[in-house]
Protein backbone atom coordinates (compact mmCIF):
# COMPACT_ATOMS: atom_id res chain seq x y z
CA UNK A 1 0.00 0.00 0.00
CA UNK A 2 3.05 2.54 0.57
CA UNK A 3 4.05 1.68 -2.72
CA UNK A 4 1.37 2.84 -4.33
CA UNK A 5 0.75 5.71 -2.64
CA UNK A 6 3.61 7.28 -3.57
CA UNK A 7 3.50 6.43 -6.83
CA UNK A 8 -0.07 7.89 -7.05
CA UNK A 9 1.61 11.12 -5.21
CA UNK A 10 4.90 11.41 -7.65
CA UNK A 11 1.66 10.74 -10.12
CA UNK A 12 -0.26 13.94 -9.08
CA UNK A 13 3.12 16.39 -8.40
CA UNK A 14 4.18 15.70 -12.29
CA UNK A 15 0.51 16.64 -13.77
CA UNK A 16 0.70 19.56 -11.33
CA UNK A 17 4.05 21.12 -12.45
CA UNK A 18 2.77 20.01 -16.35
CA UNK A 19 -0.52 22.11 -15.33
CA UNK A 20 2.23 24.95 -14.22
CA UNK A 21 4.28 25.02 -17.05
CA UNK A 22 1.24 25.20 -19.50
CA UNK A 23 -0.79 27.97 -17.72
CA UNK A 24 2.96 29.80 -17.30
CA UNK A 25 3.33 29.36 -21.80
CA UNK A 26 -0.21 30.38 -22.43
CA UNK A 27 0.70 33.61 -20.24
CA UNK A 28 3.55 34.43 -22.02
CA UNK A 29 2.93 37.36 -24.76
CA UNK A 30 5.81 37.56 -27.49
CA UNK A 31 7.15 41.35 -28.16
CA UNK A 32 8.82 42.73 -30.78
CA UNK A 33 11.11 45.63 -29.69
CA UNK A 34 12.36 47.94 -31.94
CA UNK A 35 15.93 50.34 -31.32
CA UNK A 36 18.59 52.46 -32.56
CA UNK A 37 21.84 52.35 -31.63
CA UNK A 38 25.49 54.02 -32.46
CA UNK A 39 27.55 51.27 -32.58
CA UNK A 40 31.15 52.68 -31.65
CA UNK A 41 31.54 51.18 -28.46
CA UNK A 42 29.66 47.93 -28.81
CA UNK A 43 31.60 45.22 -29.80
CA UNK A 44 28.37 43.90 -32.40
CA UNK A 45 24.44 43.25 -31.64
CA UNK A 46 25.26 39.57 -29.98
CA UNK A 47 25.87 39.12 -26.44
CA UNK A 48 30.08 36.98 -26.37
CA UNK A 49 32.29 37.11 -23.49
CA UNK A 50 34.26 39.86 -21.77
CA UNK A 51 33.13 42.37 -24.59
CA UNK A 52 30.03 45.31 -24.30
CA UNK A 53 27.21 44.52 -26.67
CA UNK A 54 23.94 45.90 -27.70
CA UNK A 55 22.17 42.68 -27.00
CA UNK A 56 23.74 42.59 -23.36
CA UNK A 57 22.71 46.47 -22.50
CA UNK A 58 19.01 45.39 -23.62
CA UNK A 59 18.68 42.23 -21.80
CA UNK A 60 20.01 44.03 -18.94
CA UNK A 61 17.74 47.01 -18.72
CA UNK A 62 14.47 44.74 -19.45
CA UNK A 63 15.38 42.05 -16.90
CA UNK A 64 15.90 45.37 -14.34
CA UNK A 65 12.42 46.40 -15.23
CA UNK A 66 10.45 43.84 -15.85
CA UNK A 67 11.67 42.04 -12.80
CA UNK A 68 12.04 38.62 -14.89
CA UNK A 69 14.90 37.32 -17.05
CA UNK A 70 14.63 38.45 -20.26
CA UNK A 71 16.59 36.58 -23.28
CA UNK A 72 17.17 38.95 -26.65
CA UNK A 73 16.59 37.39 -30.21
CA UNK A 74 17.62 39.86 -32.45
CA UNK A 75 16.56 40.40 -36.33
CA UNK A 76 20.53 39.49 -37.09
CA UNK A 77 23.53 40.32 -35.89
CA UNK A 78 25.94 43.57 -36.86
CA UNK A 79 29.98 43.27 -36.44
CA UNK A 80 31.80 45.93 -34.07
CA UNK A 81 31.35 49.69 -35.09
CA UNK A 82 28.66 49.00 -37.14
CA UNK A 83 25.15 51.57 -36.74
CA UNK A 84 21.52 50.76 -36.90
CA UNK A 85 19.03 53.33 -37.38
CA UNK A 86 16.36 50.59 -36.71
CA UNK A 87 16.85 47.34 -35.36
CA UNK A 88 14.10 44.74 -34.42
CA UNK A 89 14.82 41.74 -31.87
CA UNK A 90 11.77 39.80 -29.95
CA UNK A 91 11.49 38.29 -26.98
CA UNK A 92 8.87 36.64 -24.15
CA UNK A 93 7.52 38.17 -20.61
CA UNK A 94 4.50 37.28 -18.26
CA UNK A 95 3.74 41.08 -18.67
CA UNK A 96 0.69 41.83 -20.83
CA UNK A 97 0.96 45.53 -21.16
CA UNK A 98 4.71 46.12 -22.34
CA UNK A 99 3.46 47.33 -25.81
CA UNK A 100 2.58 50.81 -24.20
CA UNK A 101 4.11 53.82 -24.73
CA UNK A 102 4.40 53.91 -20.72
CA UNK A 103 7.11 51.19 -20.69
CA UNK A 104 9.51 52.83 -23.64
CA UNK A 105 9.97 55.93 -22.03
CA UNK A 106 11.28 53.91 -18.46
CA UNK A 107 13.11 51.90 -20.49
CA UNK A 108 15.12 54.73 -22.18
CA UNK A 109 15.93 55.92 -18.84
CA UNK A 110 17.64 52.96 -18.26
CA UNK A 111 19.96 53.25 -21.33
CA UNK A 112 22.78 55.75 -22.89
CA UNK A 113 22.37 57.80 -25.47
CA UNK A 114 24.12 55.62 -28.05
CA UNK A 115 20.71 53.49 -27.15
CA UNK A 116 16.91 54.19 -27.97
CA UNK A 117 14.04 52.23 -27.92
CA UNK A 118 11.22 53.45 -30.20
CA UNK A 119 8.58 50.73 -29.49
CA UNK A 120 7.75 47.44 -28.26
CA UNK A 121 4.71 45.59 -29.83
CA UNK A 122 2.74 43.06 -29.35
CA UNK A 123 3.07 40.00 -32.02
CA UNK A 124 2.00 36.58 -32.80
CA UNK A 125 3.24 33.72 -30.40
CA UNK A 126 5.33 32.03 -33.18
CA UNK A 127 6.58 35.42 -34.55
CA UNK A 128 10.64 35.87 -35.08
CA UNK A 129 12.39 38.54 -34.95
CA UNK A 130 14.85 36.55 -37.66
CA UNK A 131 13.01 34.87 -39.58
CA UNK A 132 9.93 36.62 -40.56
CA UNK A 133 12.03 39.39 -41.90
CA UNK A 134 10.84 39.96 -45.49
CA UNK A 135 13.69 42.39 -46.38
CA UNK A 136 16.65 44.45 -44.89
CA UNK A 137 17.88 47.90 -45.56
CA UNK A 138 21.90 49.11 -45.43
CA UNK A 139 23.36 52.04 -45.69
CA UNK A 140 27.17 53.09 -46.15
CA UNK A 141 28.49 56.71 -45.59
CA UNK A 142 31.26 57.82 -47.00
CA UNK A 143 32.19 61.61 -46.81
CA UNK A 144 34.36 63.33 -49.47
CA UNK A 145 35.40 65.79 -47.01
CA UNK A 146 37.28 65.28 -43.71
CA UNK A 147 34.44 66.26 -40.90
CA UNK A 148 35.18 65.93 -37.42
CA UNK A 149 31.65 65.74 -37.00
CA UNK A 150 30.85 62.76 -38.54
CA UNK A 151 34.10 60.38 -38.16
CA UNK A 152 32.48 57.85 -35.90
CA UNK A 153 29.24 57.28 -38.46
CA UNK A 154 30.91 58.01 -42.00
CA UNK A 155 34.29 56.97 -43.29
CA UNK A 156 36.52 59.92 -45.12
CA UNK A 157 37.01 59.58 -48.53
CA UNK A 158 39.49 61.71 -50.02
CA UNK A 159 38.96 60.87 -53.88
CA UNK A 160 35.79 61.43 -55.76
CA UNK A 161 34.78 58.06 -57.71
CA UNK A 162 33.01 57.56 -60.50
CA UNK A 163 29.20 57.45 -59.42
CA UNK A 164 27.43 57.35 -62.36
CA UNK A 165 29.70 54.34 -63.20
CA UNK A 166 29.38 52.55 -59.81
CA UNK A 167 25.70 52.85 -60.31
CA UNK A 168 26.26 51.02 -63.94
CA UNK A 169 27.62 48.33 -61.12
CA UNK A 170 24.99 48.46 -59.42
CA UNK A 171 22.75 47.13 -61.77
CA UNK A 172 24.50 44.00 -62.93
CA UNK A 173 24.00 42.95 -58.93
CA UNK A 174 20.55 42.28 -59.98
CA UNK A 175 21.71 39.55 -62.05
CA UNK A 176 22.71 37.17 -59.61
CA UNK A 177 21.47 35.72 -56.73
CA UNK A 178 25.18 33.85 -55.75
CA UNK A 179 27.25 36.56 -53.58
CA UNK A 180 30.10 33.78 -52.17
CA UNK A 181 32.36 36.46 -53.44
CA UNK A 182 31.42 39.05 -50.80
CA UNK A 183 30.87 36.45 -48.14
CA UNK A 184 32.98 36.37 -45.32
CA UNK A 185 34.83 33.36 -45.50
CA UNK A 186 34.41 29.53 -43.22
CA UNK A 187 31.01 31.14 -42.07
CA UNK A 188 28.45 28.46 -41.11
CA UNK A 189 25.28 29.62 -43.56
CA UNK A 190 23.87 26.66 -45.75
CA UNK A 191 23.55 28.86 -48.84
CA UNK A 192 25.02 32.03 -50.18
CA UNK A 193 22.05 33.18 -52.33
CA UNK A 194 20.63 36.81 -51.76
CA UNK A 195 17.75 38.60 -53.86
CA UNK A 196 18.59 42.11 -54.07
CA UNK A 197 16.01 44.25 -54.66
CA UNK A 198 17.61 47.94 -54.42
CA UNK A 199 21.55 48.96 -55.05
CA UNK A 200 22.30 52.63 -55.45
CA UNK A 201 24.61 55.48 -55.05
CA UNK A 202 23.82 58.91 -54.16
CA UNK A 203 25.55 61.88 -53.59
CA UNK A 204 24.99 65.34 -51.86
CA UNK A 205 27.95 67.54 -51.55
CA UNK A 206 30.49 65.53 -50.34
CA UNK A 207 28.46 62.79 -48.59
CA UNK A 208 27.85 59.67 -50.73
CA UNK A 209 25.76 56.91 -49.65
CA UNK A 210 25.29 53.52 -50.79
CA UNK A 211 22.12 51.81 -50.25
CA UNK A 212 21.24 48.06 -50.89
CA UNK A 213 18.10 46.21 -50.13
CA UNK A 214 17.80 42.51 -50.54
CA UNK A 215 15.66 39.33 -48.93
CA UNK A 216 18.74 38.62 -46.70
CA UNK A 217 22.38 39.28 -46.28
CA UNK A 218 26.09 37.62 -46.10
CA UNK A 219 28.24 38.36 -42.93
CA UNK A 220 30.31 41.01 -44.16
CA UNK A 221 28.66 41.28 -47.38
CA UNK A 222 27.59 45.21 -47.54
CA UNK A 223 31.50 46.23 -46.88
CA UNK A 224 32.79 43.58 -49.50
CA UNK A 225 30.30 45.03 -52.23
CA UNK A 226 31.14 48.89 -51.38
CA UNK A 227 34.96 48.22 -51.95
CA UNK A 228 34.69 46.64 -55.13
CA UNK A 229 32.16 49.01 -56.36
CA UNK A 230 34.54 51.50 -55.23
CA UNK A 231 37.34 50.24 -57.28
CA UNK A 232 34.81 50.29 -60.41
CA UNK A 233 34.60 54.60 -59.47
CA UNK A 234 38.02 54.58 -59.57
CA UNK A 235 39.01 53.22 -62.50
CA UNK A 236 41.11 50.42 -61.54
CA UNK A 237 37.90 47.61 -62.49
CA UNK A 238 35.38 48.08 -65.46
CA UNK A 239 31.79 46.88 -65.77
CA UNK A 240 33.55 42.99 -67.14
CA UNK A 241 35.71 43.24 -64.02
CA UNK A 242 33.33 43.31 -61.57
CA UNK A 243 30.52 40.65 -63.05
CA UNK A 244 33.43 38.36 -63.36
CA UNK A 245 34.00 39.34 -59.57
CA UNK A 246 30.16 37.59 -58.99
CA UNK A 247 30.91 34.52 -61.25
CA UNK A 248 34.19 33.57 -59.26
CA UNK A 249 32.80 32.88 -56.54
CA UNK A 250 35.91 33.86 -54.74
CA UNK A 251 36.15 36.16 -51.85
CA UNK A 252 39.43 36.68 -52.72
CA UNK A 253 38.44 38.31 -56.50
CA UNK A 254 36.65 41.13 -54.91
CA UNK A 255 37.87 44.22 -53.37
CA UNK A 256 38.58 45.08 -49.60
CA UNK A 257 36.29 45.56 -47.00
CA UNK A 258 35.51 49.01 -46.27
CA UNK A 259 35.45 50.19 -42.56
CA UNK A 260 32.26 49.16 -40.35
CA UNK A 261 31.70 52.54 -39.18
CA UNK A 262 30.12 54.40 -41.85
CA UNK A 263 27.69 50.81 -42.34
CA UNK A 264 23.85 51.52 -40.87
CA UNK A 265 21.20 48.83 -40.81
CA UNK A 266 17.99 51.35 -41.84
CA UNK A 267 15.24 48.93 -42.23
CA UNK A 268 13.74 45.46 -41.67
CA UNK A 269 10.41 45.09 -43.09
CA UNK A 270 7.62 42.16 -41.52
CA UNK A 271 4.64 40.85 -43.22
CA UNK A 272 1.61 42.82 -41.02
CA UNK A 273 -0.18 39.74 -40.05
CA UNK A 274 2.94 38.89 -37.24
CA UNK A 275 1.55 41.76 -34.86
CA UNK A 276 -1.15 41.86 -32.85
CA UNK A 277 -1.98 45.20 -31.19
CA UNK A 278 0.45 48.51 -31.39
CA UNK A 279 -0.54 52.12 -30.02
Amino acid sequence: MAVKLIKTTTFNRIWIHFFIFAKNKQLTQRYFIELAYKGTRFHGWQVQPNALTVQECMENALSTITRERVELTGAGRTDTGVHASYFTAHFDSSKPDLDHPDFTHKLNSFLKDDLSVFAVSKVRPDAHARFDAVSRTYQYHLNLRKDPFSVETSWYFFRQPDVEKMNQACQILFEYIDFTSFSKLHTDVKTNNCKIIQAEWLQQGSDLVFTVKADRFLRNMVRAVVGTLLEVGLGKMDLAGFRKVIEQKDRGAAGLSVPAHGLFLTDIEYPAHIFVKQY
